[in-house]
């Protein structure tokens, strides 16, 4: 049975990454932040009990970029919303759980990662909620098709983020992880 952990990044350029952080600090401090971030979570969470496979945006630039490790697998996160590219990753993955997050969690460790996989034993879906009322983790078994409408409705980058998502998977076995930060602004930034 493989675990795949996908991590999804985007090509860090300044005004192409981390918007919000950056009408705080400067596009140019916000993609140099995303930067160090990606590569400092990247070797943080590499385990042999799970494969890492990197979900990169844009397409064709994220393929052929240096920034990230080339011995990891890489696939392009393709068109559409948050969810829909979500939704992609998660069934395109081999059989076997599969955990997505992205790449903006500094307090995300193995340990996170291991709580996620060993939950989806028992649970269909699982998620890490994060304060702002979204999440930094979803996982999925991937025995079985996943719900059909799951992601559809969602109000992404709100506070109804987690609770539209719940809804969009009625009747599965859901269970939830710790609360970790991700970092939209420099107020996420702070301890």
């Amino acid at each position: 049975m493989q675990r795949t952990l996908v991590i999804m990044v985007k090509e860090p350029r300044p005004g192409r990454v981390k918007t919000r952080l950056g009408r705080d600090m400067g596009m140019v401090g916000a993609a140099w932040w995303f930067r160090h971030q990606t590569r400092t979570l990247i070797r943080r969470l590499r385990d042999p009990r799970w494969q890492i496979l990197l979900a990169v945006s844009p397409d064709r630039e994220g393929m052929r970029s240096r920034i990230w490790p080339a011995d990891l697998p890489r696939a392009a996160q393709g068109r559409g919303d948050l969810g829909d590219r979500m939704g992609r990753m998660l069934r395109d993955m081999p059989k076997g759980p599969v955990c997505l997050i992205g790449a903006d969690i500094p307090g995300i460790t193995r340990g996170h990662i291991a709580d996620a996989f060993r939950v989806l034993g028992r649970a269909q879906v699982v998620f890490g909620p994060a304060p702002d009322g979204g999440y930094w983790l979803v996982g999925a078994q991937r025995y079985g098709a996943l719900p059909a409408g799951l992601f559809n409705d969602v109000r992404w980058s709100t506070e109804h983020a987690l609770a539209d998502t719940l809804a969009s998977a009625p009747g599965c076995r859901v269970a939830m992880l710790d609360q970790l930060r991700d970092v939209d602004t420099v107020a996420d930034l702070k301890p």
